[in-house]
């Protein structure tokens, strides 16, 4: 079997506590997931942005090369693509 996508796995590794994530139109914000799992190869998370009320997913791209951020606000019908994640930090909280 391919190896599981590293981002995948940092994510998966830090969860439940807090990760910074960075896209790759160069933003960033500290996440929160609550759940986050395998299912062989492809990856789901689900959880919250710091600075936003809306509902947040992860998912692998169809290849399993990308981990993609969706969101999905209080309003909206549907999820949009926030974009792809290229680097995840774990939160150190001192407070």
């Amino acid at each position: 079997m391919a190896d599981l996508n590293p981002i995948a796995k940092r994510i998966h590794n830090v969860s439940p506590k807090p990760v910074l994530l960075t896209l790759s139109d160069g933003s960033s914000a500290v996440y929160h997931f609550s759940g986050t799992q395998f299912f062989q190869r492809e990856f789901q998370g689900e959880g919250t942005c710091e600075d936003d009320d809306a509902d947040y997913r992860l998912v692998t791209s169809e290849d399993n090369e990308s981990v993609l951020l969706g969101r999905k606000g209080r309003e909206a019908d549907g999820w949009s693509m926030v974009g792809e994640v290229t680097e995840v930090e774990r939160v150190e909280r001192t407070d």
